[in-house]
């Protein structure tokens, strides 16, 4: 586990799965569709988010964290197809997608007070953002879709979580601490 202390005006935090064998297909859309990819944010699936303020984040909470993350093995995946929230949000559908559930919920357990999504949604669905339109969709995203699919599918091993913490400010996110999965 590598960790460091959060940057001193981080407002938010999350658990993530980075993704970096996506990148050299989704980031191109994500640059243009997802202002998390300006804020620091790698390509992705969120386990976790929100969670633990920054300035509550101890020793202990990432001891924790990493304790949670662990009780699911790491494994292979891969992202063989896109997939909608509505006309709203475009997303890469992993397959198995149950790992992360299991993270999700191993996460949520030892943090009961933290809900993914704030609680705001029924079910959640592990998914990799490629780019969202608060307007609805203005074609930019079904272009996405259309270069993507001659891309995919994006496989990759996932071995670990990050912790991040930051601000919705350009380059304002950064990786906490990364924690390792058993076996990663």
């Amino acid at each position: 586990m590598t960790s460091a202390s959060p940057a001193p005006d981080a407002t938010d935090s999350a658990v993530v799965i980075p993704v970096p064998e996506a990148e050299a297909v989704v980031g191109p859309h994500r640059a243009r569709l997802d202002p998390f990819a300006a804020w620091g944010v790698p390509a992705h699936v969120t386990v976790l988010a929100p969670f633990v303020p920054p300035h509550a984040i101890t020793g202990a909470t990432i001891e924790a964290l990493a304790a949670a993350v662990a009780s699911v093995t790491a494994f292979d995946c891969e992202f063989p197809r896109t997939r909608w929230f509505g006309d709203r949000v475009v997303w890469l559908a992993p397959r198995p997608d149950d790992p992360f559930r299991a993270l999700t919920g191993a996460v949520s357990a030892a943090f009961p007070g933290y809900l993914p999504y704030d609680g705001v949604h029924d079910e959640v669905v592990p998914h990799l953002t490629v780019g969202f339109s608060d307007a609805g969709d203005d074609g930019a995203l079904q272009t996405a879709e259309e270069s993507l699919l001659t891309e995919l599918p994006v496989r990759t091993r996932v071995r670990c979580a990050w912790l991040m913490t930051g601000r919705n400010v350009p380059g304002g996110w950064r990786m906490l601490a990364e924690l390792p999965l058993a076996g990663g």
